[in-house]
């Protein structure tokens, strides 16, 4: 249970509540969310099982772990995923600083906004300068006290925690915005899909799509091979595999069914651009919905703890490598690497296209950079091994397990590397655009 709690709680959090509504708005609503499931379904539940495998039989960080299984080029393959987490962590780190903030505004001030163009300069205010330094700051210390408790003491006892507590507030959420009259409404733009929208907007919709997934699952990071590394052999992968992915996708459907009725009855247009979209379309919604106060209050105070309980983990696979790796102990490794992460996010707190910079780097491109070279390693390198793995604590596969190496082989590559092309092509655009355009200013 404390595997499965630390899993979900690596997968829940901003991924799900912060970045999946403001993604799916941008790409349609409906029409994003029929893409983003099936690519869960077919393509995030089989990658799950790849991380599962690696981790368990070696019993090692993502580094060690990939450095005992294969051979020449591939050693560096770990290494890709330690400089994977610091990059996300670092941003990561910034944005949970803000529900922080956001959440004592309500319990001292309130949200009380007249419009979106004043909750856009709050959002100003609270995203740059030294407001932003310090939350980033508070969050840090947060995430480096509980790895440095341990595994057990720190990690497992807090997502036993957490996660039950995200999924209780999130229900309660969403009965709420059921009563709210422009529900239907929200509903209908949320779960009727716009096929004829989806033909003409694949090649931005699916790369979105697979980012998303990769992100919210924890794929591509190792996240899941250090976690796994814990795993005794009678632990039966896809079983675990099953209800990691499917709680994760659930919380993320539920998020969707608690913004859009708060958006669509403040009248306030889904698809706000990037990072500005959840905080300022939802102070502004909480200042006219009734009880609006304390269901902000409570929104940002459960996305903080859904941030908390993934930037452990990542945190996590970062720390273990030092541990397994250079014999250093838990809590000077917590805190050296915490520090570290924490100054690789001190520029975004500064300027917001810092923010894009690292956010469309990761999701973008390293994260299915990291799932495609999985991908590869387990299918084409250690099929074998790979599959016995998968086999212990499940029995006879039969078919089966070949069934999922040729799935690895085949399907998964060739969907990840299209997103792979399109990611690059997206980041390719944001560098010679707005980032251009920005440096040009200066």
């Amino acid at each position: 249970m404390g595997f499965i709690l630390a899993a979900v709680g690596s997968a829940v959090g901003l991924g799900n509540i912060w970045r999946f509504p403001f993604i799916t708005g941008q790409y349609g609503g409906s029409s994003f969310l029929i893409t983003y499931l099936a690519f869960v379904a077919l393509i995030g539940f089989p990658a799950i099982l790849v991380e599962f495998v690696i981790g368990r039989y070696t019993n090692l960080n993502p580094v060690g772990a990939i450095r005992e299984l294969g051979s020449g080029a591939w050693n560096y393959l770990g290494w890709l995923f330690v400089a994977i987490g610091f990059v996300i962590l670092s941003y990561y780190s910034v944005v949970a600083g803000w529900f922080l903030r956001y959440t004592l505004i309500g319990v001292i001030d309130g949200y009380t906004l007249a419009g979106p163009e004043e909750a856009g300069q709050l959002f100003g205010t609270v995203t740059t300068g030294l407001d932003s330094l310090l939350f980033h700051a508070v969050f840090m210390a947060l995430v480096i006290g509980i790895i440095a408790a341990g595994v057990r003491k720190g990690i497992e006892v807090g997502v036993k925690v957490m996660v039950p507590a995200i999924i209780a507030l999130l229900v309660g959420l969403a009965a709420y915005a059921f009563t709210l009259d422009a529900s239907g409404a929200a509903y209908s733009y949320y779960l009727s899909p716009d096929f004829e929208y989806l033909l003409a907007n694949w090649t931005s919709i699916l790369p979105a799509a697979a980012g998303q997934a990769f992100f919210t699952l924890s794929l591509g990071m190792g996240v899941m091979i250090t976690y796994a590394s814990y795993l005794g052999e009678d632990r039966n992968l896809a079983s675990d595999a099953g209800v990691i992915v499917a709680l994760d996708t659930l919380i993320a459907v539920i998020v969707g069914f608690v913004v859009f009725p708060f958006l669509f009855a403040a009248g306030i247009e889904p698809g706000g651009p990037g990072a500005s979209a959840i905080f300022v379309s939802l102070t502004s919604a909480f200042s006219t919905i009734p009880g609006g106060r304390l269901i902000g209050i409570v929104f940002f105070a459960m996305v903080g703890i859904a941030a908390l309980s993934s930037a452990i983990s990542i945190l996590e696979v970062l720390v273990s490598y030092l541990i397994d790796e250079a014999g250093v102990s838990r809590v000077p490794a917590a805190t050296a690497i915490g520090v570290a992460v924490f100054l690789l996010g001190v520029p975004v707190t500064v300027d917001l296209i810092f923010l894009d910079l690292y956010d469309k780097l990761a999701d973008g491109i390293l994260l299915v950079l990291g799932s495609l070279l999985l991908a590869l390693f387990v299918g084409w390198v250690i099929p074998d091994i790979a599959r016995e793995e998968l086999q212990k604590g499940i029995g006879d596969l039969g078919g089966l397990g070949t069934a999922w190496i040729w799935i690895v082989r085949v399907p998964i590559v060739i969907v990840v590397v299209v997103s792979l092309y399109l990611g690059i092509v997206d980041y390719a655009d944001f560098l010679t655009g707005s980032f251009a355009e920005w440096l040009a200013a200066r």
